[in-house]
């Protein structure tokens, strides 16, 4: 989608070269392609969503909000291969216990997946992840999950 880039002082507003960044609506599920990397994805599906990152490529970097909480099946990030990995972290709050926070750490060498539950292991609307390629294998994971209850790992 192309955006044309207006005067100052219109009553529309501008675009500013450069700045704008491609937002994509997951629904169900989308697989990203190197292309889309520097966007914003929203997993905005109460029924729960799946992105599938493409193969890294250092630099590469998505980063992921959930706009609507999931209310079943759950959101979820998988790498492209079983050979590529998640590492870094997410801190994370819950909603329903006093002073339930907590930081998860994925270990680089067998996870491939974040869910989030939409309790125990975030899910929440606010939940936000920056996902970014720091080798052909890994992606680093930054960000912030909001669930319920005892919160548990989201990494697998």
């Amino acid at each position: 989608m192309a955006l044309e880039q207006l005067g100052k002082d219109t009553v529309a507003g501008s675009v500013a070269p450069g700045l704008h960044r491609e937002v994509i609506a997951c629904g169900a599920a989308t697989t990203l392609v190197a292309a889309d990397s520097g966007a914003l994805i929203l997993q905005d599906t109460a029924a729960g969503s799946i992105v599938t990152l493409p193969a890294p490529v250092a630099g590469m970097q998505f980063e992921i909000v959930t706009s609507v909480s999931v209310t079943s099946n759950s959101h979820i990030i998988n790498t492209d291969a079983a050979t590529t990995f998640i590492n870094g972290g997410v801190d994370s709050t819950s909603t329903t216990v006093a002073e339930g926070g907590d930081t998860f750490v994925a270990d680089g060498t067998s996870d491939v997946t974040l869910t989030s539950n939409g309790s125990t292991t975030g899910g929440l609307k606010g939940s936000a992840y920056r996902f970014t390629a720091v080798s052909s294998t890994v992606w680093m994971c930054t960000g912030v999950m909001a669930g319920t209850g005892t919160l548990a790992t989201p990494f697998a």
